[in-house]
């Protein structure tokens, strides 16, 4: 239970945080709730930056796909 908890906050708080810099332009939010979560939890702060890795690589390869189809 406790890896599913985590697991979901680590991907909602990544959601959140591209969605910000997408709108915003300011990549550096990422880093700042990173950095924010790594000082009270370097566990969920290793769970959201694999999220973010994982969604940016997502949107990566929909990309490319996209641009082949």
């Amino acid at each position: 239970m406790a890896d599913s908890y985590l697991e979901r906050v680590a991907g909602e708080l990544a959601d959140l945080s591209l969605a910000d810099a997408e709108a915003t332009g300011d990549e550096k939010i990422v880093d700042t709730i990173g950095e924010i979560l790594g000082s009270s939890s370097q566990t969920l702060q290793e769970a959201y930056l694999t999220a973010v890795r994982v969604r940016r690589a997502e949107a990566r390869a929909r990309e490319l796909l996209a641009k082949r189809a």
